[in-house]
């Protein structure tokens, strides 16, 4: 079956290319709701992955991960991705002011960190982006105060070392983008090899389909970068000058 958006787009290429309109070279319909054997494949693929296939993936995503100055610290536990972060908090300063603000997403894997009760021993509070608890102006507020943003992901991409995280309700991009340093908390599950496995899990999977894509899919790879001015590389231009991966690997 075609789709009515799909025809309309070719048929535009084709008026600007100045061919007939039903001419066909045999396209297949690019939003089939049958899915083809590579994807199939590539599901199964991910799905059969063992503790050895996993800990590839973790490997090159910390080979990859160098390049770009993100740091990647494989953890056992949660309880020790709490001590690194705590550890961090203690030995990192804010670019502005002295007083230290840490923001984190409302989410389960951050949760179970148990920030508050880690950091209080420093006297530094931490506002978690719970939605129906604080206006938007207060979580921007807040967002905007922090130097440190806590965050969990959805996937990460071995081969390009990029986090992928969709927005959600209590989990804005901005607590990834806006503080100067951006913490990100995964399982060792959630790495995938790849953009083919990305597409085919947000379109095959069962579970990611019943989700179905948010109003932003935000791709990250290492801190923000340019080297717009004179060809030199400068960190935290348009963003965080440190993105620190933590990987709980049990």
């Amino acid at each position: 079956m075609k789709n009515s958006g799909q025809e309309e787009f070719i048929n535009t290429v084709k008026k600007a290319l100045g061919k007939p309109q039903d001419e066909s070279r045999g396209a297949v319909d690019l939003f089939s709701d049958d899915i083809s054997a590579e994807s199939r494949a590539i599901l199964e693929g991910i799905q059969n992955r063992n503790a050895a296939d996993r800990q590839k993936l973790l490997d090159t995503l910390i080979e990859a991960a160098g390049p770009i100055n993100l740091q990647v610290m494989p953890c056992d536990d949660v309880s020790a991705v709490t001590t690194a972060i705590t550890e961090l908090v203690r030995h990192k300063d804010p670019e502005w002011g002295d007083q230290k603000r840490v923001v984190a997403w409302d989410h389960p894997l951050v949760e179970r960190l148990d920030l508050p009760a880690a950091l209080s021993g420093q006297n530094v509070p931490l506002f978690v982006t719970e939605s129906k608890a604080f206006a938007d102006e207060d979580i921007r507020q807040q967002v905007i105060d922090a130097y440190i943003g806590v965050t969990a992901a959805d996937f990460c991409m071995a081969d390009t070392a990029t986090l992928v995280m969709r927005a959600r309700p209590g989990q804005a991009r901005t607590v990834s983008l806006v503080p100067a340093i951006h913490m990100a908390v995964i399982t060792l599950d959630q790495i995938i090899a790849d953009l083919k496995e990305l597409y085919a899990l947000l379109r095959w999977d069962p579970h990611e389909r019943q989700e179905g894509l948010t109003n932003c899919l935000t791709f990250i790879s290492g801190p923000s970068k340019t080297a717009d001015i004179e060809a030199t590389m400068v960190h935290g231009a348009h963003g965080p000058r440190e993105v620190h991966l933590f990987v709980i690997t049990s």
